[in-house]
């Protein structure tokens, strides 16, 4: 099909996905969900093929993404995902008499999707923007990501037909492919918002477009982050090695290739803590690609006035090691700059702090993020990291204590965002329940009959 045919079939779809009822919408995803689970094997060695990803990984990931697909179906269900709010009328109104008032939410219409490379399902055809779309009642069109397209393409045709057999309307899911093709269609009027995964500067310039239309719409974007990692010196006294050992098994996860990696860790003896860094050999990298902009952002990073190479681990087949550099405190003050770098891959970045004054004033120069992570003492008593909680608030969507950022669980609290450039829009998530306020509109009715109110809006 064309561009301009899937855009004219989303456009048809529109109004009765609008009218589709929360539980004809769970069945929806739910069937989804089972024609995924059925294909499992299928989906899993097409994308171990083209991802290099192992399998247990890949396993993990797809259930992950069913599980995502189900919880919304069943929050759809339970009327958790529908904001309500009914203001009788009132004639003794603090301002004056009050018509009656009753606010719901509408579907924002059909959504662009951008697929990511990194999670070949959780972030990808029938990933969080797509399950949080459809949920929302509005008709979905991915574009698919380079990096697996069979993949792309096997899963895109599951979910047309999982659809088409639960009763959704036609054209409430398609797929493109190429950059072109998605360019058209981010311009087209009748795209009214976007989700995007991927580069900061892909993404900046897709959130520019989107910005300039005659109509400009919402872009949800996810940049990039280097997801800061604090250690109080109370912390490095307790269990220093297992900080060190712990940083380095979610620095190299899945060689590098999270949005949640942990690039910067910022710690009272830098000397100690890269002397106890032990870098396995990392996992193969997604694409050539990647494997090119790692090693460009490790070089730019070592640039920076004062970085030094720190520690090398041994390379794996196509050449790709993991690498520590240091740098002091009092440099990355002279120049933050260096902590705009994402280095995505098994690379991060240790900085040496000398006390809690330096320590916060380079927090207070960190651009956004989509986490950032304290080590503090076990016993929760930590003055410094109290401190440092309430300078990672200013700039962090989520704030982790005594745990790593890699790995993101999907419920009703998860917050998967933060200010730019780790994300476009800071108020929303692109994870978790919430992430479905992103394809919603509200409206209010006023001194409505029941007859034209939608049903959650009438009364019982």
């Amino acid at each position: 099909m064309s561009v301009d045919a899937v855009l004219t079939a989303a456009e048809a779809a529109r109004t009765p996905m609008r009218r589709a009822t929360p539980e004809r919408r769970a069945a929806w995803l739910d069937a989804v969900a089972a024609a995924l689970e059925a294909a499992s094997a299928e989906l899993t060695d097409l994308a171990a093929g083209e991802t290099h990803l192992p399998l247990p990984r890949l396993t993990g990931e797809l259930k992950r993404t069913t599980f995502q697909a189900r919880l919304f179906g069943q929050e759809l269900r339970s009327g958790e995902l529908l904001q309500v709010r009914v203001d009788p009328a009132d004639p003794d109104y603090g301002m004056g008499p009050r018509p009656d008032l009753r606010r719901t939410v509408v579907p924002i219409g059909p959504v662009l999707v951008f697929a990511a490379s990194n999670f070949p399902f959780a972030f990808s055809v029938f990933g969080g923007d797509t399950v949080s779309a459809l949920a929302a009642g509005c008709p979905v069109v991915v574009k698919a990501h380079p990096g697996h397209p069979e993949l792309s393409r096997r899963t895109a045709d599951l979910v047309v037909g999982a659809l088409a057999g639960a009763g959704a309307p036609a054209g409430a899911f398609a797929l493109i492919e190429g950059v072109e093709p998605s360019l058209v269609a981010l311009r087209d009027p009748r795209i009214k918002a976007v989700g995007f995964t991927g580069s900061t500067k892909g993404g900046r310039a897709l959130f520019d477009i989107a910005a300039s239309r005659p109509e400009p719409i919402p872009f949800y974007g996810e940049l990039g982050s280097v997801n800061p990692v604090v250690v109080t010196p109370a912390a490095w006294a307790e269990r220093g090695a297992g900080i060190v050992q712990g940083w380095v098994g979610s620095l190299t996860l899945g060689a590098g290739q999270f949005c949640t990696n942990p690039g910067v860790i910022l710690v009272p003896d830098p000397d100690g803590f890269v002397n106890a860094v032990d870098l396995p050999v990392p996992g193969r990298m997604l694409t050539a690609g990647l494997e090119e902009g790692f090693a460009e952002a490790v070089r730019q990073v070592g640039r920076h006035p004062g970085v030094r190479a720190a520690v090398d681990g041994p390379a794996n087949e196509q050449g790709v090691h993991a690498s520590v550099l240091s740098i002091d405190a009092a440099d990355v003050l002279a120049d933050p700059a260096v902590l705009e770098v994402e280095m995505f891959g098994p690379a991060g970045l240790v900085v040496g702090y000398a006390s809690q004054d330096e320590l916060l004033a380079v927090l207070r120069r960190m651009p956004g993020q989509l986490t950032g992570t304290i080590q503090g003492h076990s016993s929760g008593t930590d003055p410094l990291a109290v401190e440092v909680a309430d300078a990672l608030t200013e700039t962090a969507g989520r704030i982790v204590y005594n745990d790593w950022p890699t790995g993101v669980t999907v419920s009703g609290a998860q917050q998967h965002g933060g200010p730019y450039p780790a994300t476009t829009a800071p108020t929303s998530t692109s994870v978790g329940l919430a992430a479905i306020s992103r394809f919603q509109r509200p409206v209010a009715f006023q001194s409505a009959p029941a007859a034209l109110l939608p049903v959650e809006l009438r009364d019982r």
